[in-house]
């Protein structure tokens, strides 16, 4: 059976979900797996989105699912995402899934923070007993990472832009992930030489000049003469996310056919 990822955006959803959607279908057609895209009428409410959600968990057919954000206002994405069956859940969102991770059961992790794990994992380094500073702790990011550092043994520190003396606790990582959604918020002095950079921020600023351009919440020029690995935006974290969320379509096609969730 070919895996097959369905994906539910609503037609008010913003440009960046819908160009995320259409990578994904890119992406989908070249691997070999069949991607399906439902777009529900800009208008919608709870019950038109929770209903095609239920209906996709019950078609056979369907491997993995995943709705983009933003959704209208007034709709409770928690209560959305928490209906999408844990075995289908190619996000890791599902309350089922981000319990699992805590426990370190099996599970389908949230894209985003796979993407990161992957790409710390890709330097060789030893994670264990390793100072891993992760500054936002969203539910998508900064939550699951945290965990998922914990579980292989690093020292973590979370920690936010209300946190006294931020750049004192940044300066001790080995391990350094920027998820606030500040632009630029990580300065060369803030890093530890040779620290290993992940930037999972993505922020559209504008120049004196009035051109708008996309920066992460490092300041990537003066933070790589010091890194010794760096993650750059766009076209780090970004794509990484993309073959996560695949490698979990995979994933749930597989787990779709066992018993175990």
């Amino acid at each position: 059976m070919v895996p097959r990822l369905d994906a539910v955006i609503v037609g008010s959803a913003d440009n960046a979900a819908r160009q995320y959607a259409e990578r994904q279908g890119e992406e989908c057609r070249a691997l070999g797996l069949d991607f399906v895209l439902h777009e529900i009428h800009a208008g919608a409410g709870y019950d038109d989105i929770a209903g095609r959600v239920l209906l996709l968990n019950e078609n056979e057919d369907v491997s993995g699912i995943m709705v983009h954000l933003p959704l209208p206002e007034g709709v409770d994405t928690y209560k959305i995402q928490r209906l999408i069956h844990p075995k289908k859940d190619i996000e890791g969102v599902n309350p089922a899934n981000i319990g699992n991770i805590v426990y370190g059961r099996s599970s389908l992790v949230p894209c985003t923070a796979l993407a990161a794990m992957r790409m710390i994992e890709s330097t060789d380094i030893d994670l264990r007993g390793k100072v891993a500073v992760v500054v936002g702790a969203g539910n998508v990011v900064g939550k699951p990472l945290a965990v998922l550092l914990m579980r292989a043994e690093a020292t973590v520190i979370s920690c936010n832009v209300h946190t006294p003396d931020m750049p004192g606790l940044t300066r001790k990582a080995d391990i350094l992930i920027a998820a606030a959604g500040v632009p630029e918020l990580v300065k060369a002095d803030m890093v530890k030489p040779g620290a290993i950079i992940v930037d999972v921020g993505v922020n559209r600023v504008r120049d004196d000049d009035g051109a708008t351009r996309t920066v992460g919440d490092v300041a990537f020029d003066e933070v790589s003469q010091v890194a010794g690995w760096i993650s750059p935006v766009p076209g780090g974290v970004g794509p990484m996310t993309v073959a996560a969320l695949l490698s979990n379509a995979i994933d749930a096609s597989a787990r779709n056919r066992s018993a175990d969730v």
